[in-house]
């Protein structure tokens, strides 16, 4: 058998498991054997990517705190924004918009790249994919984390939008190669960007979403809460998060003057 490094052991297991924390966890703990042939076919896809393993120097701190912390990470793109999150917030929001929460995420998107915000989403189609276009557009600092492989973008109708973020932003994958996207692998998704932000946007949400569970993950490590006001309406998740508590937005500024120090 061939000896390796901690972290080539670390990187086999997660291309062997598609990123499965759980059934990783138990390979190490089991002290499962690496098989040589599928580590040399592994390896030669994964050093098609940049990579970060928990073990490395410069794994995000923030994703330690959280429950079941990715034990790879797979990147494309600019990964020095990694080294500075202190004005990175999340804007997220729903997959159905309307006009007026495009407009309004365009807008108040512009107005944060222009005091040097990074702006973390998830690349879905609506209002996380205006969030970084707009971003882009304003020739700004963009993060998307994938609820799906590196290798694959999703949904296909930002695929350009996905190249666009890999040549200028940051994209971000717990899970290696063309690994298809899970219901579940969004919720997994939404708990990272949460944790690489210290505030999250709303724009337009219903109240039981990806996008209120994003905000879950956030109230648990004590994030700021920034709403975007809609019309009145029984599933309207910003007004109702807005009636307990969090902040309601008109603009970009309404956001910089209460940023957490």
């Amino acid at each position: 058998m061939m000896s390796r490094k901690a972290r080539d052991v670390l990187l086999y297991f997660a291309a062997k498991y598609d990123g499965n924390y759980h059934a990783i966890i138990d390979a190490l703990r089991t002290k499962e054997r690496v098989d040589d042939s599928l580590f040399i076919k592994y390896k030669e896809e994964w050093d098609k990517v940049d990579t970060i393993t928990i073990i490395d120097d410069n794994y995000p701190a923030l994703f330690k705190t959280i429950n079941n912390p990715p034990i790879v990470l797979y990147l494309k793109g600019n990964s020095d924004l990694l080294s500075n999150l202190d004005k990175a917030i999340a804007v997220i929001g729903a997959r159905d918009y309307s006009e007026y929460g495009k407009n309004m995420t365009y807008e108040i998107v512009e107005g944060l790249v222009k005091e040097k915000f990074t702006i973390v989403s998830g690349l879905a189609r609506g209002i996380d994919g205006f969030a970084h276009e707009a971003t882009l557009k304003a020739q700004g600092k963009t993060i998307a984390i994938l609820g799906s492989g590196i290798d694959y973008p999703y949904p296909k109708t930002n695929k350009k939008l996905y190249e666009e973020i890999a040549k200028h932003g940051l994209l971000i994958s717990e899970y290696p190669n063309n690994t298809r996207p899970e219901p579940d692998y969004f919720k997994f998704r939404n708990r990272l960007v949460a944790a690489l932000t210290k505030a999250v946007l709303i724009v337009e949400a219903k109240y039981r979403s990806g996008t209120i569970i994003t905000v879950g993950y956030a109230l648990e490590k004590g994030s700021d809460v920034f709403c975007v006001p809609e019309r009145a309406g029984k599933n309207s998740g910003c007004n109702r998060l807005i009636k307990d508590g969090a902040y309601l937005v008109e603009s970009a500024d309404d956001i910089i003057k209460l940023w957490p120090h």
